[in-house]
């Protein structure tokens, strides 16, 4: 392994909430020191100067809820071309969904998981687990037997658990082990058989809408039910300004809860379907602008904790059918960094800001040492360029599925070059280093 002398970086640090000019060294796979301009070291005898040309020198990104379709549906996405993708886009570990065919509920699909994933992917994997057999609410699973078997956390994914006994049991265990349940909050009554956010767009164009107090009467649920049982959680997506005063509220009375949110709701709203553009539909669907502004400043606040790219696989078959019909998901794990990038160009957001959003927090919440570039981290980074413009072309994208909103699409901000424990596993072709 090299030791690395990373000189001439803007470092972003997400844990001081700083940007600076500095130096980075790396050994044996983590970093052993950092410093500024002026007390920069000269390289070792051992060591290999990187000269980063004033780039973005960050902690790698932590991806919760990136679905990889294998068992079951490996033409959408494998394990390689997964990592491929994660490590273009400069995330450095992908905390997997178990919402395969089969779920992954059991010690031996998650021995099948860990297996692959450490075959075929250059970046960390995670995997979650199931909270319930087969996903369907009536029986949890194996928590402790899962934990032993690697599972980081435990979510049905976007089935929500309608028995409230039945979930309020799962936490109590899930509590007992320590363990981090994922849920999706959403009334799934009033949320059945919609496709876009309910209101005047989605009247003019016909299309069935859910109100956002959905997601606001499922958060008020799973909020109650964390009060009883005292569990560990963690909302995948909050959307909608509705939803955000409750929120606030647990946190404030010291429930162990946080929330995240995908970077396309974000940066997209519900007027980006425009023409029933199937590309845009996701779940929970794309809100309206003023749920975006308000998502945006809940990121800045730190009420919202956790950036996602909720990166869902699907190929052109699914896609390519009428609005109503048409799968919901998006890939999203190498357009995560330049369309929140577009937060930071905006001035929404600083830089440490994001990646405290992106690296820190969900390094937190799962209890990793990753998310940092303080000495004695993980040196998983990425080195970026953030005002490099470009179109995307979806059929450069390293995913084997190409269902992306963003094609087409101008950004602005590269990867690079992706580090995971100091090994380099993505570098791009035009890169000087």
């Amino acid at each position: 392994m090299t030791d690395l002398l990373f000189t001439n970086a803007r470092l972003i640090d997400p844990a001081a909430g700083t940007e600076h000019l500095g130096w980075l060294r790396v050994s044996n796979g983590r970093i052993t020191a950092t410093g500024t301009r002026e007390d920069g070291p000269p390289s070792g005898p051992d060591e290999h100067p990187i000269d980063c040309h004033q780039k973005c020198l960050a902690p790698g990104i932590i991806d919760i809820g990136v679905k990889v379709c294998e068992p079951g549906e490996r033409h959408k996405e494998s394990y390689r071309s997964a990592g491929l993708a994660a490590a273009a886009g400069g995330v450095t570990t992908i905390v997997t969904r178990p919402d395969t065919t089969p779920a992954i509920d059991s010690p031996e699909a998650l021995e099948f998981v860990r297996r692959r994933a450490n075959q075929a992917a250059p970046v960390n994997v995670l995997p979650m687990a199931a909270l319930t057999k087969g996903r369907e609410g009536r029986v949890m699973t194996e928590i402790g037997f899962l934990m032993d078997a690697g599972a980081v956390a435990f979510t049905d994914c976007d089935h929500v658990v309608r028995d409230n006994k039945v979930f309020a049991r799962a936490l109590t265990y899930a509590r007992s082990c320590g363990a981090l349940v994922i849920a999706h909050p959403q009334d799934p009554g009033l949320s059945r058989g919609a496709a876009v956010t309910s209101g005047k767009f989605a009247t003019l164009r016909g299309l069935p809408g859910v109100s956002p107090m959905a997601e606001r009467m499922g958060l008020d649920r799973d909020i109650a039910l964390i009060e009883m049982t005292g569990a560990r959680y963690h909302a995948d997506q909050i959307t909608t300004r509705r939803a955000l005063p409750a929120l606030e509220r647990a946190k404030n009375n010291g429930l162990d809860i946080t929330a995240g949110i995908s970077i396309h709701h974000l940066t997209l709203n519900e007027l980006d379907v425009a023409d029933y553009r199937t590309f845009f539909k996701v779940k929970p669907p794309l809100r309206s602008e003023q749920d975006r502004q308000a998502m945006i400043g809940a990121v800045r606040d730190g009420l919202i904790d956790i950036i996602s790219s909720m990166h869902t696989p699907q190929d052109e078959e699914s896609k390519r059918l009428p609005y109503e019909e048409a799968a919901s998901g998006a890939v999203a794990l190498e357009t995560l960094l330049p369309a929140a990038l577009r937060l930071v160009h905006s001035d929404q957001l600083d830089l440490a800001q994001l990646f405290r959003a992106l690296s820190l927090n969900p390094a937190r919440r799962l209890g990793l040492e990753a998310g940092r570039i303080s000495a004695g981290a993980p040196a998983d980074l990425v080195l970026f360029d953030p005002d490099m413009p470009f179109v995307l072309d979806r059929t450069t994208l390293k995913s084997k599925s190409l269902n992306t909103p963003f094609d087409g699409a101008r950004m602005q901000g590269r990867v690079l070059a992706t580090y995971v424990a100091g090994n380099q596993v993505y570098r791009r072709e035009d890169a000087t280093n």
